[in-house]
């Protein structure tokens, strides 16, 4: 269709436009039936054996933001308030 005439034909909704999409999948370099599981230590029996050469090791994820700090604690300063404070209470 003409540009014009789809613009008109939209604007009266009488033509709706839609967009597919298509994948071609085919079978990569790694392709394999069996599940494999990937390790995630290398451990002093590996470098013993020399078996680490052959095992499969799941790649490193560098961006991960690992375990949150432990928060909470007061500052050995503010301890020291802390502690004054509550002596003082007592005492009043």
């Amino acid at each position: 269709l003409p540009e014009r005439d789809r613009t008109e034909l939209k604007r009266r909704k009488l033509l709706l436009e839609v967009t597919l999409k298509s994948y071609w999948i085919r079978k990569g370099s790694a392709f394999s039936t069996a599940v494999a599981r990937q390790e995630t230590e290398l451990t002093p029996e590996m470098i013993a054996t020399g078996s680490w050469r052959q095992l499969p090791f799941k790649p490193y994820n560098f961006a991960a933001l690992g375990l949150p700090p432990a928060c909470g604690h007061l500052h050995p300063l503010l301890k020291v308030r802390s502690q004054l404070r509550q002596i003082f209470l007592e005492m009043g």
